[in-house]
């Protein structure tokens, strides 16, 4: 579903010849339809429980509070891997780590549905590996809306479905970073103008890899430090995995 969104972006803006695809309005709409109809399939048929697990054993129930939660994380992963895209070979590397990362906490927790969706990690982590030998700078090819948000879909919804949304919080963290530099950027620039007069950016330019870029950093440089960055994570994220 996520994919026909950002298809549908995507070829607006490639037949009107302009950078205007679908409104953000219009883009949000589309994505909280079809994440409530996701989660609403997942929890009545019991595939997607209320309960989520964290680290050391614990976890939390979130009771009716649980449909904006989930609501929250398919929409704003999907948004984070968006705005992560935005250098060559950056969120299809990002992506295959995390991907990667997730399947080896669903085999540790060793049994046959965690199997399943382990299985379905790797198959993504190939297929964006697949998609960055064309990718990788100089890049021959573009993933678009159309491949960025269906991979933060498909994050949030198996960590939905395999409870492991505190592990991709962990190991997503660069696609958390990506996001939260854009909201600091803008809030930062709207209150400052709103007391001083005069909008102050904190960063150079958002999302941060952009800020980098300005700071004289190498495109080449800026991907490695973050794919480095989020290998990082997933052993992190490991570490502190839960106990399902």
């Amino acid at each position: 579903a996520y994919m026909i969104i950002g298809f549908i972006d995507d070829w607006s803006s490639l037949t009107r010849r302009r950078n205007t695809g679908l409104t953000a309005k219009q883009k949000i709409f589309l994505q909280v339809i079809s994440a409530s109809i996701f989660i609403y399939w997942g929890i009545s048929n019991g595939i997607i429980e209320p309960k989520v697990s964290m680290f050391i054993e614990k976890s939390m129930d979130f009771g009716i509070f649980f449909f904006p939660l989930a609501l929250f994380v398919l929409i704003a992963e999907s948004n984070a891997t968006n705005l992560t895209d935005g250098l060559d070979g950056l969120a299809s590397g990002c992506g295959a780590i995390v991907f990667t990362g997730l399947s080896i906490e669903l085999i540790l927790r060793g049994s046959n549905d965690n199997y399943a969706m382990a299985s379905f990690c790797i198959a993504m982590a190939g297929a964006w590996l697949g998609f960055l030998i064309h990718n990788r700078k100089p890049a021959k090819l573009f993933m678009g809306d159309t491949g960025s948000l269906a991979m933060g879909a498909s994050l949030g919804g198996l960590a939905l479905v395999s409870n492991t949304l505190w592990a991709l919080f962990i190991m997503g963290g660069i696609f958390l970073i990506e996001s939260l530099s854009v909201i600091i950027q803008v809030l930062g620039f709207k209150v400052s103008k709103k007391i001083t007069g005069k909008g102050v950016r904190i960063f150079l330019m958002a999302p941060l890899h952009h800020h980098y870029e300005l700071k004289g950093k190498g495109e080449i440089e800026i991907v490695n430090i973050f794919w480095f960055s989020t290998i990082i994570l997933v052993i992190i994220g490991i570490l502190l995995r839960t106990s399902y």
